[in-house]
């Protein structure tokens, strides 16, 4: 095949024209000319929506995030196109975060920062403790990888039951409230779909030790916000560390603001600028596997959502 022309949008970048070079593509600005697009933030589901109807030699389209619930919302990854999108990019940052988050609330580094006076001896360590993660993508991979210094008991809660690296155990979703009972930390790092959309209620909070902390790097969505609320104010669970919030961004005065046990952080755990670099990457490999008639990295498949 010919090199393939591929269009950005929703505006050209000088790095993202030099990456599709790279894979062998020739960049243009016209949709109507294109047999790919490469989609960048800022354009919104309805400008990508117009740019794909100005396009109908469009084949295959890279986002550029790892989470997809929106295009999948609108309907548009079941066009018949290929997508494909920056899934496990974000891996070992979002992992990063996480751990982070965690060891700040079991260490209580929230109090001990404003503190202004010596305060009483406690805190919990992380080695040796039991530990579930829900899902099963690059972030738990990458998260698996972080805690092996600290032995922590891995459970990991996911669709597939196949074996992961590193997990002492792997569950089916329909076996979650089995395995939160006993974890220190619980850790939420899947894809928003509507099956996992509030996937942590007040059964499940209820379920959790009463030192336990919940640490969501993944969608606000995931947790029932009210439920979260009053399990916090009740101090049934040790605390929340939530880099993602349903409603997001979290409104000035909302509840969990003012929550001693709670931890946010706006959505953080990676930004653009960490992960553009393998962003370009992905870019050129992707191009050049298009080209060559090759399978595409970072797949996403329209009847699961992700």
């Amino acid at each position: 095949m010919s090199a393939p022309k591929i269009a950005m949008g929703p505006k050209s970048s000088r790095r993202v024209a030099d990456a599709i070079r790279l894979g062998g593509g020739v960049p243009v600005t016209a949709a109507d000319e294109a047999d790919a697009l490469v989609w960048l933030p800022g354009g919104g589901i309805e400008g990508l929506r117009g740019v794909l109807a100005q396009g109908p030699g469009i084949r295959w389209i890279q986002l550029p995030f790892a989470g997809v619930e929106y295009y999948a919302a609108a309907g548009l990854l079941a066009d018949g196109r290929t997508w494909t999108c920056a899934k496990g990019l974000f891996a070992e940052p979002v992992a990063e975060h996480a751990l982070a988050l965690a060891l700040a609330g079991l260490r209580l580094l929230p109090e001990r920062i404003q503190a202004t006076e010596w305060g009483a001896a406690a805190g919990t360590s992380l080695f040796d403790r039991p530990v579930t993660i829900v899902g099963g993508g690059g972030i738990t991979a990458a998260l698996i990888g972080l805690l092996r210094p600290f032995r922590a008991r891995v459970t990991v809660v996911r669709r597939s039951v196949a074996p992961i690296p590193g997990a002492e155990r792997v569950v089916g979703t329909q076996e979650l409230q089995e395995v939160l009972p006993g974890a220190l930390v619980v850790f939420l790092a899947l894809a928003l779909t509507p099956e996992t959309t509030g996937i942590i209620s007040a059964p499940e909070l209820a379920l959790l030790d009463h030192g336990a902390w919940l640490v969501n790097v993944a969608r606000g969505a995931h947790v029932d916000t009210d439920a979260l609320v009053d399990a916090l104010k009740r101090g049934d669970i040790g605390g929340a560390a939530l880099d993602v919030t349903d409603p997001e961004p979290l409104p000035t005065g909302h509840p969990l603001w003012d929550m001693p046990n709670c931890i946010i952080t706006p959505h953080t755990a990676n930004t653009w600028d960490m992960v553009f670099p393998s962003v370009l990457d992905r870019i050129a490999t992707n191009v050049a596997h298009f080209a060559a008639g090759e399978p595409l990295d970072g797949l996403v498949s329209a009847d699961a959502g992700y």
